[in-house]
């Protein structure tokens, strides 16, 4: 069986437990209220349960992403998140070799859709696109500064 995510992504290991809850949690949810980066602590911390399936930044980074022909078009080379810690885009790799050539791309997290295959027991991107239309689309550039 499979457990559909959608991809709101885990903001919530920056700082947003709730964005996470509403978005990632297949299974358990979390009694955390939302925290905000930059403010000041409250009191006493809060803290969350994490089940076994939850998707983490640390397993999505590098994930190859397939399209609907079940072909790989791309891999999730990296994650934007807003001032308020909202995931903004998924940044793919597209095309390259060992690191050459490669053609990056920031795409709408609401365009991938991560799964969980219970019988792999592995996690699965999907995009309905191609290749060729990844690699024609405007490039991301990492910003010089900040």
């Amino acid at each position: 069986m499979k457990k559909t995510v959608l991809l709101g992504l885990t903001a919530a290991l920056i700082a947003a437990p709730a964005f996470a809850q509403s978005t990632m949690s297949p299974s358990t949810s979390s009694s955390a209220p939302a925290a905000t980066t930059g403010s000041a602590p409250s009191s006493a911390p809060t803290f969350a349960r994490v089940s076994s399936d939850e998707m983490f930044t640390s397993k999505l980074k590098g994930l190859n992403v397939y399209n609907q022909n079940n072909e790989s078009i791309g891999e999730i080379s990296d994650i934007a998140i807003t001032k308020d810690n909202q995931v903004q885009a998924l940044i793919l790799s597209v095309g390259g070799f060992l690191g050459m050539g490669e053609h990056y791309v920031a795409v709408a997290p609401s365009s991938v859709h991560v799964a969980y295959d219970q019988a792999s027991k592995k996690w699965k991107a999907t995009m309905n696109t191609t290749k060729e239309a990844l690699k024609a689309a405007p490039e991301f550039k990492y910003p010089t500064t900040g």
